[in-house]
């Protein structure tokens, strides 16, 4: 599969959730991250659809696999502190918190930002 080819049905499995096709969706994010294992981008999607329909086990999997990928990444630190936090382990959803507000004033702190 080409980046374009994985592109599109990463943007396809969002708009299939964006209108309720929620099943549809993670089927083809699953697809995506078993021929792209080292996509950032779908893993974090399948983490989000997941967390959406309150599957939090498999939404903290994808999540993890995600950070991996991109550690340092502010959205991802974002939605492990929000997985966490419904999983109620509170210290951990403040440490994914923290690395977010760090990731956000690296990003401030960017030349040009």
């Amino acid at each position: 599969m080409t980046a374009d080819e994985l592109q599109t049905l990463i943007e396809d499995a969002t708009a299939d959730f964006a209108l309720g096709e929620a099943e549809l969706a993670l089927t083809k994010l699953n697809r995506a991250v078993g021929v792209a294992p080292d996509s950032f981008e779908a893993w974090h999607a399948l983490a989000e659809v997941n967390f959406s329909l309150r599957r939090l086990d498999p939404a903290l999997a994808a999540a993890d696999s995600a950070h991996a990928l991109r550690p340092t990444d502010l959205f991802i630190n974002t939605t492990l502190s929000r997985i966490w936090m419904e999983r109620g382990d509170k210290a951990r959803a403040e440490h994914f918190g923290a690395q977010a507000k760090i990731g956000s004033w690296r990003e401030q702190l960017k030349p040009g930002a």
